[in-house]
């Protein structure tokens, strides 16, 4: 069994904002010799992760500027898996997903005195998110640690992310990429994939891109989003694989089906252009309106320069209009759409408006 929340190491892989236009067309967001500095978390010669952006008709596109990464100190959030031929830890995961959590405590507590890893990683996560109980780090952290010992490689991961925050204990980043390292040999995906960030950011380990390349391939291949996404990105700009824009789709593909909001929108893109894929418009305008849906400024900002121009589907103003203000609340602006509303006849402007203030639930 799986639990729903996921808490991962770094928001790598934000979107940048650009013009749209009749064309989509990616920019290279992973220079190889000196990409553009990114504030806090990258240098000049790191490289970056960022998605494909879309350019004005008959004007160059501008330079993506990506979106500083937030700080790797999170609370460690784990998705343990309890062992399927134990009934008793089966009950304690199957009152944690009912949200019973302080019967999920009382059934962990008794199951941990016995030596069981499972209940003790549960703990772990009960104390360190105040589920059922209050919330104490110092606590989590003992519980993960005996897990941990015990082999369990979800609480090595959870472990991990309290040592490099610092929660429950002073900041250890050795201590934390052991254990991520450790977790990861083990397969858990999700220390796998914060493993190749760190590898990629350069700071705590030393950067190699093609150490990252392997672990988000270890994380992908175990289905987790976040990784596919990743390392389609790599397959797309060459970065510590061969370029491979086939793979690069599929991967898109794969992690849009499991909801990655930023995949979506890749893979729109991909597919409106006909890049490692067959062009197929209609589908990407349905993907983009997905992703719109899912709160996607970027995707926003795309639909509506799709239904104003009638790119893969039939005009519709009002609708673009609306979807270009929404963007345009989250900071994905559009000088040139502006101007067509400014141009719109009043009646149309005031609906469009109307809508957008519908959908962000505003007067």
């Amino acid at each position: 069994m799986t639990l729903p929340r996921i808490t991962l190491l770094a928001a790598l892989l934000l979107a940048s904002p650009a013009a749209a236009q009749l064309q989509i067309t990616p920019p290279a967001t992973i220079p190889s010799p000196a990409p553009e500095k990114q504030k806090k978390e990258t240098t000049k010669d790191k490289p970056k992760v960022a998605p494909h952006t879309i350019t004005r008709k008959k004007e160059a596109a501008p330079a993506p500027k990506p979106s500083a990464s937030p700080s790797p100190t999170l609370p460690a959030t784990v998705i343990p898996a309890p062992a399927t031929d134990n009934s008793n830890v089966d009950l304690v995961f199957g009152a944690y997903q009912r949200g019973q959590y302080k019967t999920a405590f009382d059934l962990a507590s008794a199951r941990a005195k016995t030596g069981d890893a499972k209940a003790m990683t549960m703990l772990g996560e009960l104390y360190s998110n105040a589920m059922g109980i209050r919330r104490d780090y110092a606590k989590a952290l003992e519980w993960y640690k005996r897990a941990s010992d015990a082999g369990d490689r979800e609480a090595m991961f959870a472990l991990a992310m309290l040592r490099i925050s610092g929660r429950g204990g002073p900041v250890d980043k050795g201590e934390a990429v052991k254990l991520m390292a450790s977790a990861a040999k083990l397969g858990e995906p999700k220390a796998a994939y914060n493993l190749a960030l760190l590898y990629l950011d350069g700071q705590t380990l030393p950067q190699d891109v093609k150490r990252s390349a392997e672990l988000l391939r270890q994380a992908a291949d175990a289905g987790l989003p976040e990784a596919q996404y990743a390392l389609a990105t790599f397959y797309k700009e060459g970065t510590g694989v061969p370029k491979d824009a086939e793979r690069s789709v599929r991967l898109l593909q794969a992690a849009s089906l499991a909801d990655n909001v930023d995949a979506e929108v890749e893979y729109a893109i991909a597919m409106f252009n006909g890049t490692g894929t067959p062009k197929n418009q209609p589908a990407a305008v349905a993907m983009l309106r997905k992703a719109s849906r899912q709160g996607s400024a970027i995707a926003q900002n795309r639909l509506a320069w799709v239904l104003i121009n009638g790119m893969g589907t039939t005009v519709d103003k009002i609708e673009g209009f609306k979807w270009h203000l929404v963007a345009k609340t989250s900071g994905k602006g559009d000088p040139e759409l502006d101007k067509q509303l400014s141009d719109l006849p009043a009646d149309d402007r005031a609906k469009a408006e109307a809508a957008a203030r519908k959908w962000l639930g505003t007067k």
